[in-house]
């Protein structure tokens, strides 16, 4: 198991259980989601993408916009090839498509590459298995 996802899972169970007249584990739980920002702009992930379409279109997952003229979106990443597995049989069950593949990126390049795209809101971790998403603005590291 990736280090990552041992924190995302400790950041979900902290969540899961937090006592909001707690300072203490607000802290913590501030703290973890810092490390977790670091290890995301760090981190190799596995992508997913269509391999039908003629410029492979990574997988994205579509968050409609408050008018719904604009479709917001976030790049699902995999902290393995096996999350990435189950992920496609999930892609082919919904979609009907079948031609997926997946590559390799680290999180900052990801977040880098659709910056510019004003409707990337950041990446979703481990989807749909983890409902653990990470917004673009906070994928960093401190010591650039």
């Amino acid at each position: 198991m990736s280090e990552l996802k041992e924190l995302i899972e400790k950041y979900i169970e902290l969540e899961d259980n937090f006592d909001e007249d707690s300072e203490e584990q607000a802290e913590e739980l501030h703290e973890l989601g810092h490390e977790i920002d670091h290890a995301v702009y760090h981190e190799e992930f596995t992508i997913v993408y269509n391999a039908d379409t003629e410029d492979e279109e990574v997988v994205a997952l579509i968050v409609s916009g408050e008018d719904d003229e604009h479709e917001e979106f976030f790049i699902p990443v995999y902290t393995s090839e096996e999350e990435a597995k189950k992920a496609i049989e999930t892609f082919v069950e919904e979609s009907g498509e079948s031609n997926f593949a997946f590559d390799k990126a680290v999180g900052n390049a990801i977040v880098q590459a659709y910056a510019e795209d004003e409707e990337f809101l950041g990446l979703a971790i481990d989807a749909p298995q983890c409902d653990f998403v990470i917004f673009s603005e906070n994928v960093h590291d401190c010591s650039e």
